[in-house]
């Protein structure tokens, strides 16, 4: 499985080998609002770091503020490249703003893909893991 990072300003994109797409947003302005130009950047880079192969997405959103605009959510959500290659979400949150926040996106975005929120990084990890082997079988 290839492994990579691309790292742009306010996020981080990686995969180590693992199966797993992990995403690091790192913003802590409350004005900050991730635009369309700036969400197909990411988009982009996610394809390429899954190399056509499907994976569980691992969001790390702790001690993120701000929101993101509608023309980004539609983005993420209905990129039909990443609806092929996103096979479940686990958000790492902090805070309950946090929680609100991706319980909206899901519920109006995307409601499709399997998701669960977590406070701890091992649980996160343990269910992508569960999720991509689910998908492929145990590899």
């Amino acid at each position: 499985m290839k492994e990579g990072v691309i790292i742009y300003k306010n996020a981080k994109f990686w995969t180590d080998g693992s199966g797993i797409l992990f995403c690091k947003f790192n913003t802590n302005d409350s004005g900050f609002n991730l635009d369309y130009k700036t969400a197909k950047h990411y988009v982009n880079a996610i394809i390429d770091l899954c190399n056509g192969r499907a994976m569980s997405f691992l969001i790390d959103v702790r001690d993120v503020k701000g929101a993101f605009s509608v023309a980004a959510a539609k983005l993420i959500s209905e990129s039909l490249e990443l609806v092929k290659l996103r096979i479940s979400e686990a958000f790492l949150i902090n805070n309950i703003g946090a929680s609100l926040l991706i319980t909206a996106y899901k519920r109006i975005y995307n409601p499709i893909t399997p998701f669960r929120v977590f406070r701890e990084l091992d649980l996160a990890k343990t269910y992508s893991l569960e999720t991509k082997n689910k998908f492929y079988g145990s590899i």
